[in-house]
């Protein structure tokens, strides 16, 4: 039997009530919110609780997902969300984040693969936008090296730490997906 959400080194799961610790310390990482979106105010573990146990109970709606992404010992590493779903073009965009400590250990890689598969390969979507913001090499690098295309850069678009910074566009077609990561190849 195999699993489709599960790839040579990860796992892609939905979000428990038991990933509770792992949330509220991702909420508490300044860093990773900075190159998320912007540093959010303290939450109560209270609120994040409910906020897991409404996403736990609710499941994915309109091809938005949220999922945990394990290691192979079942270690919590980061989180994979697609988002900004438009069915009718084929389009859509995902943000990923990997805890400091499970970083350059392949798994944003495979967990992206594993979704852009899903979205190409049985969702039928034709292309994936990411905005990565231009302090994130690491993040500019994963991108091209996956085979991505930059396709702008918005200058001065958001502003964090006191200063504006780019945010750059990069994207990737159905047709490109394929030809990097052709049906029954293992990726990464």
């Amino acid at each position: 039997m195999t699993n489709y959400w599960q790839g040579p080194h990860i796992r892609l799961r939905a979000i428990e009530p038991g990933d509770i610790d792992a949330v509220v310390a991702w909420n508490q990482d300044s860093d990773i919110a900075r190159h998320l979106d912007f540093v959010w105010p303290p939450q109560s573990r209270e609120s994040v609780r409910q906020w897991i146990e409404r996403a736990a109970a609710h499941g994915p709606e309109n091809d938005v997902f949220f999922f945990i992404i394990e290691n192979a010992t079942g270690v919590v590493v980061g989180e994979i969300d697609t988002h900004h779903m438009n069915r009718r073009a084929g389009t859509f965009m995902y943000g990923v984040s990997v805890r400091a400590e499970h970083r350059r250990q392949g798994y944003a890689s495979e967990a992206i693969l594993l979704v852009l598969r899903y979205f190409f390969d049985e969702l039928r979507y034709q292309k994936v936008t990411v905005e990565i913001h231009a302090d994130n090499a690491v993040s500019l690098r994963l991108h091209e090296r996956l085979g991505f295309q930059q396709e702008g850069r918005l200058r001065q678009m958001l502003y964090t730490d006191g200063r504006y910074i780019d945010v750059f566009m990069f994207g990737m077609t159905a047709e490109e997906f394929r030809a990097a990561y052709p049906p029954g190849q293992p990726h990464e």
